[in-house]
């Protein structure tokens, strides 16, 4: 016990002392940097810099390089080099970062110093805001009005919102092609078997994974999972996200907890209906028992792929790519179909569920970087012309071949073809998601990149995800008690769903209650007060 104890405060210090690091580099990259950023000494008359110079770049390691190619030396890093990179005398220099690690890695990088690339990015938020705050981050919004006109253009003032703190443009935002989140599934093989239809709402549902447990239309003996659940929030959100009830703005800005790039229901009024509504689907015996362990969502692909499961909830095309669940269930279960479908209702008749900002990566610039005059037109450079289409999609009649104007990915492609294109979405850092113009043409593509027996569903579930969907609460400036605690109450948040779930039906009151009342004391209190405060502030304006 004692060394366990001495274990975990070691590993506290180590943390403490990793992040004491970060702010102290980052205080001293801000005092230390001139106050202008630099670009070459020189430049010629093109305004390339005179000497050749190095611009560093973030890149996620994903470790899936083919043989032949490394995540810094591949296809698009030297095609980049070529069309940006010499036309503009800047050597480009990528700096891999595990992406399962992105975070932790990033604090590190940007803990250095002097080794930190130029360009960084990071998913989170939090992370974002924490850098700004400190003082680390370069002022972006003078070198786009001088060097990047067409990045404005393609981002918009809606997505570069989400990169302001304070109201400085501290981030370039990624854009996001599709904002649509989740959709549910259903066995529509079972629903024939058993003569019933599709449910629409939420107590046809419940009476329909009745007839699923009863009648086990699947033949599992014994093995049938009603419902298929998870920890990860593609599993529960279109659930909770359901039950919430109608409120004032004031609820809606004040009430909202926001952990991470998500927004939080665990303060809205209908939350603990449905934690109510979950525990009695579970002692019921139709959601599967050890859902909470399955935090990769692993167990749940298993048991779709091998027809256990009636009804789930996911992201919307994550179970048509090829040999995904769908494809490994019918192969493993002949006959076997699956639904897209739209069942939650929330007490006006909507199937409300939340959607994605319009905003991806958090792309920065160090404060201590000398090149993010460069850096700027790289990211310019890229949403220029047609060099985003081409790295999105490779070379016509190799990669794809258009179809009414929408790249189509060849079926056949040649290795060397295949192999050009395994880290297109690393590369092409400015947008999450293909952008072709339109999200009508963005979704079209989305769906044709599937296996074309599941396109026309991939098609039905887009439009699914992008119904009645409920946007994030953006408040006017950044709330640091999120940043703070976001990571601790993301655990608690999981272990309430998880616990009051499990509950036997007479102690859930008694479980939610303490589990709310730890959650608000582990750092829910203090965010619920600071939004409360800065609401005021904006009203008040």
């Amino acid at each position: 016990m004692t060394r366990n104890i001495m274990k975990k405060r070691f590993i506290a210090s180590k943390t403490s002392m990793l992040a004491f690091m970060v702010v102290c580099a980052l205080l001293f990259s801000s005092c230390s940097s001139k106050s202008e950023p630099n670009a070459a000494e020189s430049t010629n008359g093109s305004g390339a810099p005179a000497k050749t110079v190095t611009l560093k770049v973030e890149v996620f390691d994903r470790g899936n390089s083919p043989a032949g190619s490394t995540i810094t030396d591949n296809y698009w890093t030297k095609w980049i080099q070529e069309n940006f990179g010499a036309p503009n005398n800047v050597k480009l220099e990528y700096v891999p970062v595990p992406r399962s690690e992105e975070v932790e890695k990033l604090n590190v990088l940007m803990a250095s110093g002097s080794s930190v690339p130029d360009i960084v990015f990071t998913y989170d938020p939090n992370t974002f805001n924490r850098y700004a705050k400190q003082g680390g981050l370069t002022d972006l919004g003078p070198l786009l009005d001088e060097y990047g006109p067409n990045l404005k253009a393609f981002l918009g003032d809606e997505v570069l919102g989400y990169g302001k703190f304070e109201g400085t443009q501290f981030a370039i935002p990624a854009k996001r092609s599709n904002i649509g989140k989740y959709a549910s599934f259903i066995r529509q093989d079972w629903l024939d078997k058993l003569g019933m239809p599709v449910p629409k709402t939420t107590d046809e549902l419940y009476e329909t994974l009745k007839a699923f447990k009863e009648k086990d239309p699947g033949q599992t003996g014994g093995q049938v999972i009603p419902l298929g659940m998870t920890i990860a929030s593609a599993q529960y959100e279109p659930l909770l996200w359901s039950f919430i009830k109608t409120m004032t703005e004031e609820e809606q800005y004040t009430l909202t907890q926001q952990l991470g790039s998500n927004d939080y229901p665990v303060l809205l009024p209908g939350f603990k209906d449905a934690l109510q509504f979950m525990n009695k689907l579970y002692n019921e015996g139709l959601i599967n028992k050890d859902f909470g362990l399955d935090k990769d969502k692993k167990k749940l692909g298993e048991d779709i792929s091998t027809g256990k499961i009636g009804f789930f909830s996911e992201d919307d095309v994550n179970i048509y790519y090829e040999n995904g669940s769908y494809d490994l269930l019918q192969k493993n279960v002949p006959g076997a179909e699956i639904a897209a479908v739209d069942v939650y209702t929330n007490e006006e008749g909507k199937h409300a569920k939340p959607k994605y900002a319009p905003n991806g990566l958090y792309i920065m610039i160090p404060k201590s970087s000398e090149r993010a005059v460069e850096a700027i037109k790289y990211l310019d450079w890229m949403t220029s012309g047609d060099n985003l289409f081409q790295i999105q999609n490779g070379i016509e009649n190799e990669n794809y071949t258009l179809v009414d104007g929408i790249p189509v990915a060849m079926e056949n492609p040649t290795e060397e073809a295949l192999n050009r294109m395994y880290n297109v979405g690393d590369m092409a850092i400015i947008s999450n998601g293909k952008q072709l113009g339109s999200m009508e043409k963005n979704l079209k593509a989305r769906a044709l990149a599937m296996p074309k027996q599941f396109q026309e569903q991939v098609a039905v579930a887009q439009e699914i995800a992008n119904t009645d969907t409920i946007p994030l609460v953006m408040m006017d400036r950044p709330i640091e008690a999120q940043t703070k605690y976001a990571t601790t109450l993301l655990d608690k948040f999981n272990e309430i769903i998880v616990k009051t779930t499990m509950a036997k039906p007479e102690q859930f009151e008694s479980t939610f209650d303490s589990m709310l009342k730890d959650y608000m004391a582990s750092g829910g209190q203090a965010i619920l007060d600071e939004r409360i405060a800065v609401y005021k502030e904006m009203k008040s304006k």
